[in-house]
């Protein structure tokens, strides 16, 4: 679809969203990769016979959407994203409590505490390095977040930007919980004297990594392995520090006006059958559920470092460290 078309297709679903066309239906906004949205929706469209209709977004976009459209919700509800963009907006006011039917199947820590958002997939961060340039230098797959100073890499990282990613936001979560504030903000200083550019999305940087229009850069599994499941010439690595990892969530908006919708939703997410879904269309998170095992080698993370970082703690951080990146980091 060209940009022009996709443009006029945005406009026309907004301006239904906002005249109630939709009214039986389920409005809702994802940050969950597009690819992946339309499986789920899809999937759950068949099981109840509720359609949905949906616009994809930036974690950091969805966010100051429905913050701005708060007095009067275009969409009942959020698919995907990291959860500290939920506590924040737990902050703003804008979400609905809702406890799912199976949602006890769920461990406590992949869920809010108050019944706000609901976790249903893990997605741990994790190093993209194009195949073929680390052959060139005659480099190893970097295996710490020091590796990335390298001068090989100079002008040649691409990484999500903080001010619309919630994949840059756990980047800083991550290096905080590692190396303490201050010293994290001083290393992305010096990271920044390698980078080729930050991406709007999370997953803007992979494909350019991936055709070594750059060399390597920090992404959620979900976006580096659908790069390397393309049959790119890439390398997944971890830093030996450790990394932290998003929880993929989903929420009620407060003033859902397909608030049974909404619920009904919910209850399918937080189900085994949705679970197995992920696992069965190859969708890259790693379910919450304990009683649905992945069967991707690639997602096995038990030899990983895995940095356990309160998502509180994240959404009652996120805005201050974003603005100290703003001003320190890229300024």
């Amino acid at each position: 679809m060209s940009k022009v078309k996709l443009l006029v297709a945005s406009v026309v679903l907004v301006a239904l969203l906002a005249s109630g066309a939709f009214a039986s239906d389920l409005n809702a906004y994802t940050i969950m990769p597009e690819k992946y949205a339309s499986q789920v929706f899809e999937a759950f469209t068949a099981e109840t016979g509720v359609k949905v209709n949906f616009m994809r977004f930036s974690s950091g976009e969805a966010l100051a959407r429905v913050v701005a459209e708060k007095n009067n919700p275009q969409v009942d509800m959020i698919l995907g994203g990291p959860a500290d963009t939920y506590e924040a907006g737990i902050k703003e006011g804008v979400f609905e409590q809702y406890k799912p039917a199976e949602a006890d199947m769920i461990p406590e820590k992949f869920r809010s505490p108050e019944n706000y958002w609901t976790g249903v997939g893990i997605i741990p961060l994790v190093f993209l390095t194009n195949g073929k340039f680390l052959k060139e230098k005659g480099l190893e797959a970097p295996a710490s977040w020091n590796d990335l100073l390298d001068p090989a890499y100079k002008n040649g990282l691409q990484m999500a930007d903080a001010r619309t990613s919630g994949t840059a936001t756990e980047r800083i979560y991550a290096l905080v919980k590692i190396m303490g504030e201050d010293e994290a903000f001083a290393y992305q200083k010096k990271l920044h004297e390698n980078i080729q550019m930050y991406t709007k999305s999370g997953a803007g940087g992979a494909m350019p990594i991936a055709t070594g229009q750059a060399a390597s850069g920090i992404f959620y599994i979900v976006d580096a392995l659908e790069i390397q499941q393309q049959g790119h010439d890439v390398v997944l690595s971890y830093p030996a520090e450790g990394v932290s990892y998003g929880i993929e969530a989903t929420g009620i908006l407060k003033g859902a006006k397909n608030l049974e919708n909404a619920k009904k939703f919910m209850d399918w997410a937080s189900s085994k059958t949705f679970a197995q879904l992920l696992v069965d269309k190859k969708i890259n998170y790693i379910p919450t559920r304990t009683d649905v095992v992945t069967t991707n080698p690639a997602l096995d993370v038990s030899k990983v470092n895995l940095i356990e970082v309160d998502v509180a703690w994240k959404g009652a951080n996120r805005k201050a460290f974003v603005d100290r990146w703003i001003n320190e980091v890229i300024k």
